[in-house]
């Protein structure tokens, strides 16, 4: 395997990770709450990509990493390519973006708020206004 290709699957386990952690990066923020200045920003930028129907500049940086290696690149996007085939057994649609926006939102409220009202707790209880 070339280093071209080697990068391209590090480009690969990156860009899971950073999806990993758009959709459940807050609940990082109970053990580590600073995380929340580096997942909110994610968080937004993850549920635009996919509203937008945007492309992450990642895919077209694996692409070209696979070209370099020999490799044949994909058309569409890391989510359409890897996520959706194996959740969906669809093509990537507009209305299926949207749901995955609308998932990451919810997901990422749902935590943000048992984040927020946990702290509230911890302050009422330890008396900090």
């Amino acid at each position: 395997m070339s280093g071209w290709a080697l990068a391209a699957d590090a480009v690969v386990l990156l860009h899971a990770a950073f999806v990993a952690f758009v959709v459940a990066g807050a609940a990082l923020l109970w053990r580590w709450p600073r995380v929340v200045w580096l997942h909110l920003p994610a968080a937004l930028w993850g549920a635009w990509i996919e509203v937008a129907g945007a492309i992450c500049p990642l895919t077209p940086l694996e692409n070209g990493l696979r070209a370099r290696a020999g490799e044949a690149g994909y058309r569409g996007g890391f989510v359409e390519h890897y996520v959706v085939p194996v959740l969906y057994p669809e093509a990537l649609t507009r209305e299926l973006q949207w749901a995955l926006a609308a998932g990451v939102v919810a997901v990422n409220a749902l935590l943000y708020g048992g984040w927020i009202a946990s702290r509230r707790r911890r302050r009422s209880r330890d008396g900090i206004r």
